[in-house]
């Protein structure tokens, strides 16, 4: 293969340019609500367990609407979809900036998952219509950079914002941001009609869920998201109370560890595209293992110690996500790949809920409200058990889509 197959073109740099935008808000209101924990938990005077059903709402309203647009989302244009989608997402977040209480919050962050969890499924579907499977491992890698983006640019500003202008500064500045990024998907992208005939609603969501590669693929899907998600709702709360850091050192860590994720993701991308996407996930799920343990147990240290623990503990996270979401798009067929995204979406996001649902009823914090937390050593087991049964079931798609693991991701004899 030359060396230019594995070179993206200008068109699909601004492509992937923009929908690394839209990615970055989607990750940054979710993951702005875990080192918002200490102050809401204060604000509101709520529980942990309580805490826990606010940052799973976005992943259950996400699934809920993710099945949903499983049975239509491969009948419209991406375009289309991805505008009216996410301009829901830009008037939730914006609900959520105004909540006055607990229980609007709630309702703000249901309606935000309901939009937003479908539209980054749109964004996956459209990095498999339009990337080529030599490059896919590589523009999985750089999607996967919203992730570090919203460590290293929004949560060090969120919480900037929210010492200084209370908690509900953050969503003021992404609800804002989103609606500029929403200009520029209207702008910058091009329409992406469905590339095969339309058919009836159940009949293609029934192909989907009864086809085997896409059936293990939502299981490995599931289970990559379910192990960290365990941890890391009460990864700030843990900081303060447990490893004794201040509420204003935190986005310090966040720094660290998008710095160090952002600048290895891409290298994980390349090492997908030219080596065994089992083979890479396996020696990541041992470093996160490692990690996951450490992290859930770590005593009071200083801070430039829990920001080592910290950057690995990203960096290992979400290097793990790119193999296997590169494996899963090169094994799902391309006439399925947005409604599956979309499902695969609903069963992600469902499992994050879960996890986090079950990481609230691992921890506890006594006295309720300022004091250490306990258990939390419990979620690190259960996040490295989940570690091991990613790989396993990764395994097994291997085994049935043996070219999606493959350098390039070409099936044999022909395109996909």
């Amino acid at each position: 293969m030359s060396a230019t197959a594995h070179r993206p073109t200008a068109n699909e740099r601004a492509l992937l340019f923009t929908l690394v935008a839209v990615q970055f808000t989607h990750v940054m209101d979710f993951m702005i609500m875990m080192p918002l924990g200490p102050y809401l938990l204060n604000v509101f005077a709520i529980t942990p367990k309580q805490f826990s059903f606010l940052v799973a709402a976005y992943g259950v309203a996400a699934a809920a609407t993710g099945l949903l647009g499983g049975f239509v989302l491969d009948r419209f244009d991406r375009k289309h979809a991805l505008l009216f989608l996410y301009s829901g997402f830009v008037l939730s977040t914006l609900a959520c900036a105004l909540a006055p209480s607990y229980g609007l919050l709630m309702a703000a962050r249901l309606g935000a998952g309901a939009c937003g969890g479908v539209a980054s499924s749109i964004v996956m579907a459209m990095v498999g219509d339009v990337i080529p499977p030599a490059r896919r491992g590589r523009a999985m890698g750089v999607i996967m950079q919203s992730f570090p983006l919203a460590s290293v640019l929004g949560l060090p500003t969120g919480l900037w914002l929210a010492d200084r202008f209370n908690w509900h500064g953050p969503f003021f500045f992404l609800s804002g941001s989103s609606a500029l990024i929403l200009v520029l998907v209207w702008r910058t992208l091009p329409s992406f009609r469905p590339l095969h005939p339309a058919t009836h609603p159940w009949r293609q969501m029934r192909a989907i869920l009864s086809h085997p590669v896409n059936q293990r693929g939502f299981l490995m899907s599931a289970a990559l998201v379910f192990g960290g998600a365990c941890i890391t709702p009460f990864i700030a709360t843990s900081m303060v109370v447990n490893v004794g850091l201040q509420e204003n050192q935190i986005w310090l860590l966040y720094l660290a560890g998008g710095v160090c994720t952002f600048l290895t993701t891409p290298v994980v991308g390349r090492l997908s595209d030219h080596h065994d996407k089992l083979h890479l996930l396996g020696w990541l799920t041992l470093g996160a293992s490692f990690v996951a343990l450490l992290i859930t147990r770590l005593p009071p240290v200083p801070l430039p110690v829990a920001m080592l623990v910290i950057a690995l503990f990203m960096v290992t996270m979400s290097g793990r996500f790119t193999p296997a979401m590169a494996l899963v798009t090169n094994a799902v067929e391309p006439r399925h790949r947005g409604g599956f995204m979309s499902v695969n979406s609903a069963i992600q996001q469902s499992a994050m809920g879960l996890a986090n649902i079950v990481a609230g009823y691992l921890v506890v914090q006594d006295p309720p409200t300022n004091g250490p937390l306990h258990g939390y050593e419990r979620t690190g087991l259960v996040a490295v058990a989940a570690f091991a049964v990613t790989y396993f079931l990764a395994a097994r798609l291997r085994a049935l889509a043996p070219h999606a693991a493959r350098p390039g991701g070409q099936p044999a004899g022909g395109t996909h």
